[in-house]
């Protein structure tokens, strides 16, 4: 990873998606010293199979796990921009918020899902795909431009992200050695209780898909990503 990446932002749809496609990049990230921010875009108020469980009190519990996986990893600060779960829109207000947030922070990488629908059943979520879509709208022009979004001036200065990765599967062009914090990744995403019925079995997919995408680089475990340089 780049020497230049001093503050990293990771802009998600929902609690557990940080830790699921880049726990162990952002936690490489965190031990070379990068300032890292969450923006997570949803509450995440529908992920319950419970049928006692309200939306209410699931949007609570995953705030608190969130924050618990975050703290795992270094993750200096989360943003919770609370709008409800499976109903995200690209709307001007979403793309405002997300703006707000890259010009408060001021990231020089932004860690994002992808856009486009995926052989991965999770990666083609809805909200996965409009949130990464939002998120790369914002990185240019959104936030670099300072005619966009006026209201935000003067107190969000326009700020141009340096580099982007987007959690990818199929034909990454960016592989990331996550051999030495695969252990933190899972202790993260374990936090998320709230989603799991078993989390041996979740453990297990989790390192069996990490050494997949290792295998071609000869890693034993890896998170895959398409980066865009965009420079200075």
């Amino acid at each position: 990873m780049s020497e230049k990446i001093q503050r990293a932002m990771v802009v998600t749809a929902h609690p557990d998606d940080s830790e699921f496609g880049a726990g162990g990049t952002i936690a490489k990230l965190v031990k070379d010293g990068c300032e890292v921010t969450y923006v997570i875009v949803t509450n995440g108020n529908k992920g319950s199979s419970d049928r006692t469980m309200t939306p209410e009190r699931l949007a609570l519990i995953r705030a608190e796990e969130q924050r618990n996986a975050a703290r795992t990893l270094g993750v200096s600060r989360i943003e919770f921009l609370g709008y409800p779960d499976c109903e995200v829109e690209d709307t001007r207000d979403l793309r405002r918020d997300v703006t707000r947030q890259i010009r408060k922070w001021r990231p020089d990488l932004l860690i994002a899902m992808n856009p486009n629908r995926t052989y991965n059943l999770g990666g083609s979520h809805r909200d996965h795909r409009v949130t990464a879509g939002v998120a790369l709208d914002c990185v240019y022009p959104l936030a670099r431009d300072h005619m966009s979004f006026p209201e935000l001036m003067p107190d969000y200065e326009p700020h141009k992200v340096l580099e982007v990765y987007l959690m990818q599967w199929e034909t990454p062009n960016l592989v990331v050695d996550i051999t030495d914090v695969i252990d933190l990744k899972i202790k993260a995403l374990a936090c998320h209780a709230s989603q799991f019925k078993d989390f041996e079995g979740v453990e297990k997919r989790v390192r069996e898909r990490s050494a997949e995408l290792g295998k071609p680089k000869g890693y034993a475990f890896a998170e895959t990503f398409d980066r865009i340089v965009l420079g200075r």
